[in-house]
Protein backbone atom coordinates (compact mmCIF):
# COMPACT_ATOMS: atom_id res chain seq x y z
CA UNK A 1 0.00 0.00 0.00
CA UNK A 2 2.44 2.02 0.82
CA UNK A 3 4.47 1.81 -2.42
CA UNK A 4 1.05 1.87 -3.96
CA UNK A 5 0.56 5.60 -2.65
CA UNK A 6 4.44 6.84 -3.31
CA UNK A 7 3.77 5.40 -7.07
CA UNK A 8 0.50 6.84 -7.49
CA UNK A 9 1.90 10.43 -5.72
CA UNK A 10 4.83 10.20 -8.46
CA UNK A 11 2.41 10.19 -10.98
CA UNK A 12 0.31 13.25 -9.75
CA UNK A 13 3.27 14.93 -8.97
CA UNK A 14 4.26 14.71 -13.08
CA UNK A 15 0.98 15.42 -14.31
CA UNK A 16 0.91 18.41 -12.36
CA UNK A 17 4.18 19.63 -14.01
CA UNK A 18 3.01 18.48 -17.40
CA UNK A 19 -0.76 19.42 -17.61
CA UNK A 20 0.06 23.26 -17.48
CA UNK A 21 2.78 22.83 -20.56
CA UNK A 22 0.34 20.74 -22.27
CA UNK A 23 -2.39 23.18 -22.08
CA UNK A 24 0.01 25.87 -23.09
CA UNK A 25 1.19 24.84 -25.84
CA UNK A 26 -2.63 23.38 -26.98
CA UNK A 27 -3.29 27.57 -26.39
CA UNK A 28 -0.64 28.56 -28.79
CA UNK A 29 -1.74 25.72 -31.53
CA UNK A 30 -5.09 27.29 -31.40
CA UNK A 31 -3.87 30.78 -31.72
CA UNK A 32 -1.30 29.90 -34.24
CA UNK A 33 -3.55 28.67 -36.22
CA UNK A 34 -6.34 31.65 -35.76
CA UNK A 35 -3.76 34.27 -36.71
CA UNK A 36 -1.12 32.86 -38.53
CA UNK A 37 -1.02 29.86 -40.78
CA UNK A 38 2.93 30.05 -41.10
CA UNK A 39 4.06 30.96 -37.59
CA UNK A 40 1.49 27.62 -37.01
CA UNK A 41 3.31 25.08 -39.04
CA UNK A 42 6.58 25.87 -37.48
CA UNK A 43 5.76 26.07 -33.86
CA UNK A 44 4.32 22.42 -35.26
CA UNK A 45 7.67 21.22 -36.91
CA UNK A 46 9.42 22.39 -33.20
CA UNK A 47 6.79 20.56 -31.43
CA UNK A 48 7.24 17.44 -34.13
CA UNK A 49 10.61 17.50 -32.75
CA UNK A 50 10.30 16.24 -29.47
CA UNK A 51 10.00 12.85 -29.10
CA UNK A 52 6.84 12.63 -26.70
CA UNK A 53 5.00 15.60 -28.48
CA UNK A 54 5.85 14.07 -31.90
CA UNK A 55 2.92 11.09 -31.26
CA UNK A 56 0.58 13.99 -30.30
CA UNK A 57 0.81 17.14 -32.81
CA UNK A 58 -0.04 16.76 -36.19
CA UNK A 59 2.14 17.36 -39.18
CA UNK A 60 2.40 20.74 -40.93
CA UNK A 61 0.37 20.99 -43.55
CA UNK A 62 -0.21 24.09 -46.09
CA UNK A 63 -3.18 25.99 -46.43
CA UNK A 64 -4.68 23.53 -49.08
CA UNK A 65 -4.20 20.18 -46.78
CA UNK A 66 -0.37 18.84 -48.53
CA UNK A 67 2.42 18.75 -46.48
CA UNK A 68 4.53 22.20 -46.67
CA UNK A 69 7.81 22.08 -48.25
CA UNK A 70 10.24 24.72 -48.21
CA UNK A 71 12.82 23.88 -50.01
CA UNK A 72 10.64 23.64 -53.20
CA UNK A 73 8.73 26.89 -52.31
CA UNK A 74 11.68 28.79 -52.29
CA UNK A 75 13.19 27.13 -55.01
CA UNK A 76 9.91 28.25 -56.89
CA UNK A 77 10.06 31.49 -55.43
CA UNK A 78 13.72 31.91 -56.22
CA UNK A 79 12.98 30.40 -60.01
CA UNK A 80 10.18 32.71 -60.42
CA UNK A 81 12.33 35.89 -59.18
CA UNK A 82 14.99 35.36 -61.20
CA UNK A 83 12.51 34.61 -64.82
CA UNK A 84 11.35 38.01 -63.65
CA UNK A 85 14.43 39.65 -63.46
CA UNK A 86 16.01 38.11 -66.85
CA UNK A 87 12.79 39.84 -68.21
CA UNK A 88 13.71 42.97 -66.96
CA UNK A 89 17.33 42.54 -67.90
CA UNK A 90 16.20 41.23 -71.76
CA UNK A 91 13.71 44.19 -71.75
CA UNK A 92 16.50 47.15 -70.37
CA UNK A 93 18.53 45.23 -73.14
CA UNK A 94 16.46 45.74 -75.99
CA UNK A 95 15.51 49.41 -74.74
CA UNK A 96 19.89 49.97 -74.43
CA UNK A 97 19.98 48.80 -77.73
CA UNK A 98 17.20 50.50 -79.52
CA UNK A 99 18.46 53.88 -77.82
CA UNK A 100 21.99 53.53 -79.14
CA UNK A 101 21.36 52.59 -82.44
CA UNK A 102 18.84 55.94 -82.64
CA UNK A 103 21.93 57.81 -80.79
CA UNK A 104 24.25 56.51 -83.63
CA UNK A 105 21.88 57.76 -86.03
CA UNK A 106 21.52 60.87 -84.94
CA UNK A 107 25.41 61.03 -84.56
CA UNK A 108 25.86 60.57 -88.33
CA UNK A 109 22.78 62.79 -89.18
CA UNK A 110 24.57 66.09 -87.31
CA UNK A 111 28.10 64.91 -88.95
CA UNK A 112 26.21 64.98 -91.85
CA UNK A 113 24.43 68.55 -91.27
CA UNK A 114 27.85 69.81 -90.15
CA UNK A 115 29.83 68.38 -93.44
CA UNK A 116 26.97 70.26 -95.31
CA UNK A 117 27.31 73.85 -92.74
CA UNK A 118 30.96 73.69 -93.71
CA UNK A 119 30.49 73.36 -97.28
CA UNK A 120 28.28 76.16 -97.43
CA UNK A 121 30.10 78.29 -95.39
CA UNK A 122 33.02 77.77 -98.02
CA UNK A 123 30.84 78.21 -101.11
CA UNK A 124 30.09 81.56 -99.53
CA UNK A 125 33.33 82.29 -98.82
CA UNK A 126 34.43 81.73 -102.06
CA UNK A 127 31.73 83.83 -103.89
CA UNK A 128 32.18 86.40 -101.37
CA UNK A 129 36.18 86.49 -102.64
CA UNK A 130 34.50 86.25 -106.33
CA UNK A 131 32.44 89.02 -105.71
CA UNK A 132 35.25 91.07 -104.43
CA UNK A 133 37.64 90.22 -106.98
CA UNK A 134 35.13 90.95 -109.61
CA UNK A 135 34.15 94.60 -108.52
CA UNK A 136 37.87 94.93 -107.50
CA UNK A 137 38.34 94.76 -111.73
CA UNK A 138 35.23 96.70 -112.34
CA UNK A 139 36.96 99.49 -110.01
CA UNK A 140 40.67 99.13 -111.64
CA UNK A 141 38.67 99.49 -115.25
CA UNK A 142 36.73 103.02 -114.01
CA UNK A 143 40.21 103.93 -112.55
CA UNK A 144 41.50 103.35 -116.22
CA UNK A 145 39.25 105.17 -118.21
CA UNK A 146 39.09 108.49 -115.80
CA UNK A 147 43.02 108.62 -116.94
CA UNK A 148 42.26 108.36 -120.95
CA UNK A 149 41.12 111.62 -122.47
CA UNK A 150 37.20 111.56 -122.60
CA UNK A 151 37.10 111.82 -125.95
CA UNK A 152 39.01 108.27 -126.19
CA UNK A 153 37.72 106.72 -123.34
CA UNK A 154 33.54 107.57 -124.60
CA UNK A 155 34.01 105.67 -128.50
CA UNK A 156 35.48 102.80 -126.23
CA UNK A 157 32.63 102.85 -123.80
CA UNK A 158 30.03 103.06 -126.06
CA UNK A 159 31.77 99.70 -128.19
CA UNK A 160 30.29 98.12 -125.32
CA UNK A 161 26.79 96.61 -123.98
CA UNK A 162 25.13 99.59 -122.66
CA UNK A 163 25.03 97.42 -119.03
CA UNK A 164 29.09 97.25 -119.35
CA UNK A 165 29.14 101.10 -120.21
CA UNK A 166 26.89 101.53 -117.29
CA UNK A 167 28.91 99.02 -114.42
CA UNK A 168 31.69 100.90 -115.58
CA UNK A 169 30.53 104.46 -115.71
CA UNK A 170 28.80 103.78 -112.23
CA UNK A 171 32.09 102.59 -110.76
CA UNK A 172 33.99 106.48 -111.79
CA UNK A 173 34.46 108.96 -109.66
CA UNK A 174 31.64 111.65 -110.85
CA UNK A 175 33.62 114.53 -112.50
CA UNK A 176 35.27 111.75 -114.67
CA UNK A 177 31.61 110.53 -115.48
CA UNK A 178 30.75 113.73 -116.67
CA UNK A 179 33.54 114.54 -118.74
CA UNK A 180 33.13 111.00 -120.93
CA UNK A 181 29.28 111.35 -121.12
CA UNK A 182 30.03 114.75 -122.65
CA UNK A 183 31.78 112.82 -125.60
CA UNK A 184 29.21 110.17 -126.11
CA UNK A 185 26.86 110.72 -128.82
CA UNK A 186 23.63 112.16 -127.21
CA UNK A 187 21.54 108.99 -127.25
CA UNK A 188 23.83 106.68 -125.25
CA UNK A 189 24.65 109.40 -123.37
CA UNK A 190 21.29 109.15 -122.75
CA UNK A 191 20.45 106.13 -122.10
CA UNK A 192 23.62 105.60 -120.12
CA UNK A 193 21.73 108.00 -117.61
CA UNK A 194 18.52 106.90 -117.32
CA UNK A 195 20.47 103.72 -116.49
CA UNK A 196 22.42 105.24 -113.83
CA UNK A 197 19.43 107.12 -112.59
CA UNK A 198 17.59 103.89 -111.67
CA UNK A 199 18.36 102.44 -107.85
CA UNK A 200 20.27 99.30 -108.29
CA UNK A 201 23.05 97.15 -106.10
CA UNK A 202 26.35 96.99 -107.52
CA UNK A 203 25.32 93.06 -107.59
CA UNK A 204 22.28 93.80 -110.21
CA UNK A 205 24.74 95.60 -112.18
CA UNK A 206 26.70 93.46 -112.35
CA UNK A 207 24.29 90.65 -113.47
CA UNK A 208 22.90 93.02 -115.88
CA UNK A 209 26.32 92.99 -117.50
CA UNK A 210 26.87 89.59 -117.69
CA UNK A 211 23.25 89.12 -119.05
CA UNK A 212 23.96 91.66 -121.67
CA UNK A 213 27.31 89.63 -122.66
CA UNK A 214 25.22 86.49 -122.92
CA UNK A 215 22.35 87.73 -125.08
CA UNK A 216 25.44 89.17 -127.45
CA UNK A 217 26.98 86.08 -127.82
CA UNK A 218 23.62 84.13 -128.40
CA UNK A 219 22.66 86.65 -131.00
CA UNK A 220 26.21 86.16 -132.78
CA UNK A 221 25.76 82.14 -132.61
CA UNK A 222 22.05 82.72 -133.83
CA UNK A 223 23.28 84.50 -137.01
CA UNK A 224 23.40 82.57 -140.05
CA UNK A 225 27.20 81.79 -141.22
CA UNK A 226 29.35 83.62 -143.76
CA UNK A 227 31.62 80.87 -144.50
CA UNK A 228 31.08 78.98 -147.68
CA UNK A 229 30.42 75.78 -147.51
CA UNK A 230 33.10 72.99 -150.23
CA UNK A 231 29.84 72.48 -152.44
CA UNK A 232 30.02 76.37 -152.68
CA UNK A 233 33.45 76.84 -152.93
CA UNK A 234 33.27 74.12 -155.64
CA UNK A 235 30.82 75.70 -157.39
CA UNK A 236 32.70 79.10 -157.44
CA UNK A 237 35.92 78.52 -158.52
CA UNK A 238 35.24 75.26 -161.23
CA UNK A 239 33.09 77.82 -162.98
CA UNK A 240 35.72 80.39 -162.48
CA UNK A 241 38.90 80.95 -165.35
CA UNK A 242 41.61 78.87 -164.14
CA UNK A 243 43.82 81.98 -165.14
CA UNK A 244 41.78 83.96 -162.97
CA UNK A 245 41.47 81.63 -160.12
CA UNK A 246 45.33 80.79 -159.73
CA UNK A 247 45.63 84.54 -159.45
CA UNK A 248 43.09 84.97 -156.86
CA UNK A 249 44.66 81.32 -155.04
CA UNK A 250 48.47 82.88 -155.52
CA UNK A 251 47.62 86.04 -153.44
CA UNK A 252 45.44 84.57 -151.16
CA UNK A 253 48.61 82.36 -150.09
CA UNK A 254 50.51 84.90 -149.27
CA UNK A 255 48.21 85.39 -146.43
CA UNK A 256 46.08 82.38 -145.58
CA UNK A 257 47.68 79.00 -147.32
CA UNK A 258 45.18 77.05 -145.69
CA UNK A 259 42.19 78.51 -147.29
CA UNK A 260 43.97 77.81 -150.04
CA UNK A 261 44.28 74.09 -149.69
CA UNK A 262 41.05 74.23 -148.65
CA UNK A 263 39.66 75.29 -151.76
CA UNK A 264 41.84 73.04 -153.84
CA UNK A 265 40.01 70.38 -151.96
CA UNK A 266 36.88 71.69 -152.41
CA UNK A 267 36.84 71.66 -156.35
CA UNK A 268 36.85 68.63 -158.48
CA UNK A 269 39.51 67.41 -160.10
CA UNK A 270 39.42 68.49 -163.88
CA UNK A 271 38.90 72.06 -162.22
CA UNK A 272 41.71 71.34 -159.58
CA UNK A 273 44.37 70.35 -162.69
CA UNK A 274 43.26 73.24 -165.11
CA UNK A 275 44.05 75.41 -161.81
CA UNK A 276 47.14 74.40 -160.70
CA UNK A 277 48.66 74.74 -164.21
CA UNK A 278 47.67 78.32 -164.17
CA UNK A 279 49.03 78.81 -160.93
CA UNK A 280 52.66 76.80 -161.89
CA UNK A 281 53.05 79.11 -165.03
CA UNK A 282 52.62 82.21 -162.57
CA UNK A 283 54.35 80.93 -159.76
CA UNK A 284 56.47 77.84 -160.02
CA UNK A 285 57.61 77.84 -156.02
CA UNK A 286 54.21 78.67 -154.55
CA UNK A 287 52.36 76.13 -156.23
CA UNK A 288 54.60 73.64 -155.75
CA UNK A 289 54.52 74.43 -151.80
CA UNK A 290 50.83 74.41 -151.67
CA UNK A 291 50.69 71.05 -154.08
CA UNK A 292 53.50 69.45 -151.38
CA UNK A 293 51.34 70.34 -148.47
CA UNK A 294 48.03 68.67 -150.37
CA UNK A 295 49.61 65.84 -151.16
CA UNK A 296 50.24 65.26 -147.34
CA UNK A 297 47.08 66.56 -146.14
CA UNK A 298 48.40 69.73 -144.53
Amino acid sequence: MEMEKQGYSGFERFMFFVTPILFTLILLGVLVTLFNFDLRNRALEIGNSIPFLSKVLPDPTAEDGTAVDEGKIKAENSDAKIAELKAMVATKGAALTKATDEKTQLSGQVKALQAEIETLKQAGAEKQLEDAEYQSKISELATMYGKISPSKAAPILESMEMAETVLVLDAMKPDDRVRILEKMTPSKAAEATIMLKDVKTVKDRQIAALQARVNKKESTATQPSTVLSNTQLNTTFSNMDPKRAAELLLKMADVSPSKVLRILNAVTDASRASIIAEMSNLNKDITAQLVSKLMVGK
